[in-house]
């Protein structure tokens, strides 16, 4: 991330997501276009930093510098101890050994209990159980050396599903012994909403949060100015970034990205997505590309962006209808195989037309 040297940064530049270290077809810029001369006691304070394999920044406003960077990045470390799949003395790797499951912290339990909601509530579609079928298909931390033939994947699926997991209280359950967590899609969100509560325990209301693109958003820059967010598109035939096409003021909220075309490979002479469809076994194809989900907080907005990559457009548009917490931009291939984009009208309440 970089910020013009000047008295106050006139923009913010965000990197493009990254969960898992890729980059989606959607690259989010952070305009801080700063009014002030009305509230002379605030003051612009940031902190940078490096956790979860990508960057992280945050930007507040107050009368003094009230939280520090050893405070953020001593929470993060924290949450890598519960919840990475790099750390192999993690609780999730912890769990993932073990036979009959593991006692687990409160950032552990909020995860599961979170993305079994969120599984429910999709069909199935988002799945924490999913990990042997990343692994298979060459997308986890060890890396596969062949593509699963169709045997492979009808025993891999005997160790995934929601079902196969029970949390009862701070015991999480595995009836499989085979089974294992891949929380991976929902965990970055979970973690800019904890940074989020830091700050309001410090009595800092006006700030925006990103790691790895992932965003939390809470009142305004001084002089009663909103942030805004810019979303580049995607135009044309090919997948490179258009120019910024919506500007929006989401508020106080989260905005998070899932995509389907950065972090890929290709097998059998095709490209295969790291996005897995838990009830086929199989990497999610469908006409989705990327999908940039607004809701209330980053655990449900990154719980669910992958969630409608695997339900494609039009699911994803008639279960957007019914939520009045949530809205989506979403890029996808028309059948003629033109790149499109549209939004759910809970996102389109947020727009902000650019010039």
């Amino acid at each position: 991330m970089e910020v013009l040297q000047q008295p106050y940064p006139e923009f913010l530049t965000l990197p493009a997501p990254m969960k898992n270290n890729w980059l989606p077809g959607i690259v989010v810029l952070v305009l801080l276009c700063c009014a002030f001369g009305k509230q002379p006691s605030l003051r612009l304070f940031e902190i940078k930093g490096y956790a979860q394999g990508t960057t992280y920044s945050i930007v507040y406003y107050a009368p003094d510098s009230l939280v520090s960077q050893q405070q953020t990045d001593s929470l993060l470390q924290r949450f890598d101890k519960s919840v990475s799949l790099y750390l192999p003395q993690s609780l999730i790797c912890r769990f993932n050994r073990s036979q009959k499951g593991i006692r687990v912290d409160d950032v552990f339990r909020v995860l599961v209990s979170r993305a079994l909601q969120i599984s429910h509530a999709t069909g199935g579609l988002v799945d924490p159980t999913v990990k042997p079928l990343v692994d298979a298909w060459g997308f986890g931390v060890f890396k596969s050396d062949h593509e699963p033939g169709k045997e492979e994947v009808k025993n891999l699926l005997r160790q995934v599903g929601a079902n196969k997991i029970r949390l009862e209280g701070d015991f999480l359950y595995k009836t499989v012994p085979g089974v294992q967590l891949d929380l991976n899609g929902i965990a970055q969100g979970y973690s800019v909403d904890l940074l989020a509560d830091l700050l309001e325990r410090h009595h800092i209301h006006d700030y925006l949060i990103e790691l790895g693109g992932e965003l939390r958003i809470k009142g305004h820059k001084p002089g009663n100015e909103p942030f805004r967010v810019g979303i580049e598109g995607i135009s044309g035939d090919d997948l490179d970034p258009a120019p910024m096409r919506q500007v929006i003021e989401p508020g106080d909220g989260a905005i998070t990205t899932s995509g389907n075309y950065r972090k890929h490979h290709e097998a059998g002479g095709k490209q295969v997505s790291h996005l897995m469809d838990p009830l086929t076994g199989y990497p999610v194809q469908n006409e989705m590309i990327s999908v940039t989900v607004y809701a209330r907080d980053a655990i449900t907005a990154d719980g669910y962006d992958n969630g409608f990559m695997a339900m494609g457009l039009q699911r994803s548009l008639a279960f957007l209808a019914k939520r009045k917490d949530m809205g989506a931009y979403m890029v996808y291939r028309r059948p003629d195989g033109r790149i499109a984009d549209t939004v759910s009208t809970f996102f389109k309440g947020y727009q902000h037309k650019t010039e």
